[in-house]
């Protein structure tokens, strides 16, 4: 059996892009010490990363802060969430599913991806904290998190500015938000997510 697990990070972050990551399971995964991203070092996650992508196969979407405000004209963060999950999961073709709940309602969310999808030859398990549950959606938090911090250190590097994790919750991205909005008469770079609340407010 065909097995994969599915996470997202970046997903509520105002700077920069959305990562969703596919992960096909091996026998081992949970013997290399694989466990909810956040609750690993930066330096364990980069190490992680490497021997899941060394040994199985593993897909990661990159959308962008532009898109996701396109986007954002017609679709729910929840709704491109189940179309970018359904993506990985075409792209895989596993028999079985586990994902880290991106819903309010988990059974809604597994229905809304069935349906994405079109098939009915799969099974979706979707719990809230899949991602601590079950090693295959670790390693699946573990890759959108590698992708993402990496995205987000080119992305500081490259304007020169310390702009923190990007999320609306550190003093560090608030900071550099209100810098740019006032030095910038609230001209907001295509790596802000305009479509945020977080804009509104500082502006």
């Amino acid at each position: 059996m065909r097995i994969i697990g599915i996470d997202e990070a970046g997903r509520g972050a105002v700077i920069g892009s959305l990562f969703v990551a596919g992960v096909v399971n091996f026998e081992g995964l949970d013997a290399i010490g694989v466990r909810d991203s956040k609750r690993l070092s930066p330096k364990r996650r980069e190490e992680l990363a490497a021997i899941i992508e060394g040994t199985t196969d593993v897909h990661v979407i990159e959308l962008t802060a532009r898109e996701i405000d396109e986007r954002r004209k017609w679709q729910s963060m929840n709704e491109i969430t189940v179309e970018l999950f359904s993506h990985i999961i075409e792209l895989l073709q596993p028999d079985r599913v586990y994902v880290d709940a991106a819903d309010v309602k988990p059974a809604r969310f597994a229905s809304r991806i069935m349906k994405r999808c079109d098939r009915d030859d799969i099974e979706i398990i979707s719990e809230f904290k899949a991602d601590t549950n079950y090693p295959v959606v670790s390693a699946a938090s573990i890759m959108a998190k590698v992708y993402r911090d990496r995205s987000i250190r080119a992305l500081s590097a490259e304007i020169g500015v310390e702009i923190g994790s990007g999320y609306p919750s550190d003093p560090r991205t608030i900071r550099f938000l209100k810098r740019i909005l006032n030095e910038q008469q609230n001209h907001i770079p295509v790596y802000v997510r305009r479509s945020w609340k977080t804009i509104e407010k500082l502006k």
